[in-house]
C-alpha cells in the first residue's frame, strides 16, 4: 500500500513539475507559442489525472494483492522494485530535459534569423529609396531639357526665317549691284570674271612662290640637324663598300695549298701572324687569295709584306713568323722616313722636325675619299705655293703657305687614339713640334673649326678644297664629271629667256645669264628658285650647287 501511494506522489510531482517548467519555457516564448503550449499543457494535465487517476486505482488494486503476497516475499524484492521506479522516474526526468533544452536552443537560433532577416529588408529598402529619389530628380532635368529645347527650336525657326528673307534681300540687291557694275565697266558678267580669275590666278602664283621661299627659309633653320641627319642616313648606306675598300687587302696566293700551311697545325701560324702584326687574316672560300683586314694601313702593309716573304721562304712556323714580322716592321718604318724626307725635299721645305717628317710619309698609305692622302697634300703644297705668289704674297709667307699645304691633313695619319677632329688634332701636332703660328692656325682652320687669323689659312682651306674637287680627285672619273657638267647647263639653257648657263667651281656653282628684255627683275629670283627645284628632282650630285641668276642691261648708241 505505501508503495502504491509513493508511487502516485511521485507520478503528481514529476506533472507538476513538469507542468511548471512547462509553463516557465512557454513564459520566454511568444504570446502564440505561450497559447499553444498552454493549451498542450492543459491537455497534458487531463492526461496526467486521467492516468494518475487510474494508476491510482491500478495501484490500489495491485497494492492490495501485492500487499497479500508482500508479507511471504522477501525484503530484497521490495527495495528492487524500489530501484526500478527511481530509475524510471530518473531516466524520464533527463529525457525532459534534454528536449527542453533543444526546444530553447531552436528557439533561439530563429529569433536571430528573423533579426537579421529584419536588418536586410531596412537596407533594402533605403536603397530603394534612395533610387526612387535620382529617378525622381532626372525627370525634373529632363522635362527642363525638354522645356529649353522647345524654345530653342521655336528660336531656330524664327531665325531661319529672318534669315531666308535676308537672303531674298540680298540676291535681290546684288543682282542690282551686278548690272550697276556692268553698266559702270562696259563689261559683262562672264568677261569680268574671266579678268578676275586672271587677276586671282597670277596673285596666287606669286602667293605660292612667296609662300615656297618662306618654307625654305624655315627649312633653313632647322638644316643643321635635317643635315646631320641625312648624313648619318648615307654614312648607314655607304659605309660598307668603303669601309671594305679601306680596310681590307688582298694578297694573292699561287695555288690553295699554301692557305693549310699559312694557318698551321691546329691555326697556330695564323694565329701567331695576327698576334706579331695586329691585323685580321680570313681564309676562306676565295680562290688562290686571302683577306688581310684591319683599320690601321700599316697594320695591314706590315702583315702582306711578311707574308710574301713567308711564302718565298717556304718556312712558316711561330718563331719564323716572329722574325719576319720584326724585320718587316723596321724595313717599313725606314721607308716611311725615307718618303717623308724625299717628299720634304721635292718641296723644298726645309726645318721640319723629324717626327713630322715621318707622318708625311705615312700619309703613303692613307687614302681619303679614293685619293691618296700624300699626294693630296703635295698637289696641295704646289697650288698654295702658286695661289701666294698671284696674290703677291712674299717668298716667305709663300713658303709658310707650302708648308701648311703639305701638313693641313697631318691629323689623319696621327698615332694616337683620340676623339679630335683631324683638323685640331693636326694643329696641336704642329704647335707641339714648335712650327710657326701661322702653319698651326692653317692647319686647325682649314675646315673653320677656329678662327683664321692670318690670309695663309684661307689659301689653304681653298687649295684643299681646290685638290679634292678636281676631276677624278675623289672617286669620280672624267666622262662621268663631263657628263654632269653638261647636263646642268642643259638644265638652265631649257628655260624660256635664258641666254647662257656656265657650270663652275667643278659644278658646284651654275651661273644662269638671262635676257634682259624677256625676264624682270622679280622673275629672275623665280627662275633662280625653279633651277635650283629642278636640279634636285632630277639629278644626282656631291654636295650643294649654288644657282645664280645674272641679268643685265645694255644700253648701245652709235654716234655717226
Amino acid at each position: 500500500m505505501e508503495l502504491g501511494i509513493g508511487l502516485i506522489g511521485g507520478l503528481l510531482a514529476g506533472a507538476i513539475i513538469g507542468f511548471i517548467i512547462v509553463q516557465l519555457f512557454l513564459k520566454k516564448g511568444n504570446q502564440g507559442k505561450i497559447d499553444e503550449m498552454n493549451a498542450k499543457a492543459d491537455l497534458v494535465v487531463k492526461e496526467a489525472r486521467l492516468t494518475a487517476k487510474r494508476m491510482v486505482d491500478e495501484a490500489e488494486t495491485k497494492a492490495e494483492k501485492i500487499m497479500s503476497k508482500a508479507e511471504s516475499k522477501h525484503e530484497s524484492i521490495k527495495q528492487k522494485k524500489i530501484q526500478e521506479a527511481k530509475q524510471r522516474f530518473s531516466r524520464l526526468k533527463s529525457d525532459f530535459e534534454n528536449e527542453k533544452a533543444q526546444h530553447k536552443v531552436d528557439l533561439k537560433d530563429r529569433e536571430v534569423g528573423v533579426v537579421k532577416m529584419e536588418n536586410e529588408l531596412k537596407q533594402k529598402q533605403d536603397k530603394f529609396q534612395e533610387k526612387v529619389d535620382v529617378l525622381e530628380n532626372k525627370k525634373s532635368e529632363v522635362e527642363n531639357l525638354e522645356a529649353e529645347t522647345k524654345a530653342i527650336r521655336e528660336n531656330l525657326d524664327k531665325q531661319m526665317r529672318i534669315v531666308a528673307k535676308k537672303k531674298e534681300e540680298l540676291d535681290a540687291a546684288n543682282e542690282k549691284h551686278i548690272k550697276a557694275l556692268e553698266t559702270v565697266a562696259k563689261l559683262s558678267e562672264a568677261e569680268a570674271k574671266e579678268q578676275l580669275l586672271e587677276a586671282v590666278k597670277g596673285k596666287a602664283e606669286n602667293d605660292a612662290m612667296a609662300l615656297i621661299k618662306n618654307t625654305i627659309e624655315q627649312a633653313k633653320i632647322t638644316a643643321n640637324k635635317d643635315a646631320k641627319k641625312i648624313v648619318i642616313q648615307t654614312i648607314q648606306r655607304m659605309c660598307a663598300e668603303y669601309t671594305i675598300e679601306n680596310t681590307v687587302s688582298v694578297f694573292n696566293l699561287e695555288s690553295d695549298d699554301l692557305k693549310g700551311q699559312i694557318i698551321g697545325r691546329e691555326g697556330r701560324n695564323i694565329r701567331a701572324l695576327e698576334a706579331a702584326t695586329g691585323a685580321e687574316i680570313v681564309v676562306d672560300d676565295t680562290p688562290e687569295a686571302i683577306v688581310i683586314s684591319s683599320f690601321d694601313p700599316i697594320r695591314r702593309e706590315v702583315c702582306r709584306l711578311s707574308l710574301k716573304r713567308l711564302v718565298a721562304d717556304g718556312r712558316i712556323h711561330p718563331a719564323r713568323i716572329e722574325e719576319v714580322v720584326a724585320k718587316t716592321r723596321k724595313q717599313l718604318e725606314e721607308q716611311i722616313v725615307e718618303i717623308g724626307e724625299r717628299t720634304v725635299i721635292e718641296l723644298d721645305i726645309h726645318g721640319l722636325d723629324p717626327y713630322l717628317v715621318k707622318m708625311v710619309g705615312r700619309m703613303r698609305f692613307r687614302s681619303s675619299y679614293g685619293q691618296n692622302l700624300l699626294k693630296h697634300s703635295i698637289e696641295t703644297a704646289h697650288l698654295c705655293a702658286t695661289m701666294a705668289a698671284e696674290l703677291g704674297l712674299s717668298p716667305k709667307q709663300a713658303k709658310l703657305a707650302k708648308r701648311a699645304g703639305l701638313l693641313h691633313d697631318i691629323g689623319k695619319v696621327s698615332e694616337e687614339d683620340t676623339e679630335l677632329s683631324h683638323a685640331i688634332l693636326g694643329m696641336q701636332l704642329c704647335e707641339k713640334y714648335k712650327e710657326h703660328m701661322v702653319v698651326c692656325n692653317a692647319v686647325g682652320a682649314h675646315h673653320d673649326e677656329i678662327e683664321m687669323n692670318n690670309i695663309i689659312s684661307p689659301i689653304v682651306q681653298a687649295c684643299d678644297a681646290i685638290s679634292g674637287a678636281r676631276p677624278g680627285a675623289r672617286r669620280e672619273i672624267l666622262e662621268s664629271y663631263l657628263k654632269r657638267i653638261g647636263e646642268l647647263e642643259e638644265l638652265a639653257m631649257a628655260h624660256e629667256g635664258v641666254q647662257k648657263a656656265f657650270a663652275m667651281q667643278a659644278g658646284r656653282e651654275l651661273r644662269v645669264i638671262v635676257e634682259s628684255e624677256k625676264i624682270s627683275d622679280t622673275y629672275a629670283d623665280d627662275l633662280s628658285f625653279m633651277i635650283s627645284q629642278k636640279i634636285q628632282d632630277e639629278m644626282q650630285y656631291p654636295g650643294q650647287i649654288k644657282v645664280t641668276v645674272i641679268r643685265e642691261k645694255r644700253a648701245v648708241s652709235f654716234a655717226r
